[in-house]
C-alpha cells in the first residue's frame, strides 16, 4: 500500500440566493474573476460596469470574511493574501411567471429569472507543500497485467480517385 501525505485544501464559500437577474448575465461577471487572487478579483468586480457587479463583490467579500472567521474559530492558519477564487457559479433559481397586457384584450406570459450566486475561495498552497507518494511495489503472489498493446496500424481512409475524363474523339472528315 502506498502512503500519501495530502493536506486537505480548505474552501470557504458564500451564497447569494434569489438575485433578480438571469444566471447568464451573472456568469459574465463571474467568469472574469475565476482563478484570480482575491485582491485582484475585488478590484476587477469593483470597477466592472455590469449591474450584477456590486452583488458579486458583496458575495466575494462575504466568502473572504467566512475564511477569516472559520480560521479564527477552528484555530487554522489561513493567510487571506493567499486566497484565490476557486469557483464562481451562477445557478438558476425559480422563475417568476408574469403576464403582460397585449392588444385586443389578450395577455402575453413572460418569465422573470432568478439566480443563485455561489463563490468559493481557497488558499493557494506553496510549491513546497507538494503531494508525496511512494511507488507501489508489486507483491509476489499477484499477477501483474501488461498494458494493452497499442494498435500500430491506424485505419486510413482511402483517397478518392478523380474521375478520368475521356478525351472527346474528333473525327476529321
Amino acid at each position: 500500500m502506498s502512503k500519501i501525505a495530502v493536506e486537505k485544501v480548505r474552501e470557504f464559500r458564500a451564497e447569494a440566493k434569489f438575485q433578480r437577474t438571469s444566471p447568464q448575465k451573472a456568469k459574465l461577471v463571474l467568469d472574469t474573476i475565476k482563478g484570480m487572487r482575491v485582491e485582484q478579483a475585488l478590484n476587477t468586480v469593483h470597477f466592472s460596469t455590469k449591474r450584477m457587479a456590486p452583488v458579486i463583490e458583496k458575495v466575494l467579500r462575504s466568502a473572504i470574511q467566512n475564511a477569516t472567521y472559520v480560521s479564527q474559530e477552528q484555530g487554522l492558519d489561513v493567510d487571506v493574501d493567499n486566497l484565490y477564487v476557486r469557483t464562481a457559479v451562477a445557478n438558476e433559481g425559480p422563475r417568476m411567471k408574469r403576464i403582460r397586457p397585449a392588444p385586443m384584450g389578450r395577455a402575453f406570459r413572460y418569465q422573470r429569472r432568478l439566480a443563485h450566486i455561489v463563490v468559493t475561495v481557497a488558499e493557494k498552497k506553496s510549491p513546497s507543500a507538494a503531494v508525496v507518494a511512494e511507488p507501489e511495489a508489486p507483491s509476489v503472489g499477484k499477477r501483474t497485467t501488461r498494458p494493452a498493446a497499442k494498435k500500430t496500424a491506424a485505419r486510413k481512409t482511402a483517397a478518392k480517385k478523380a474521375p478520368v475524363k475521356k478525351a472527346a474523339k474528333k473525327t476529321a472528315k
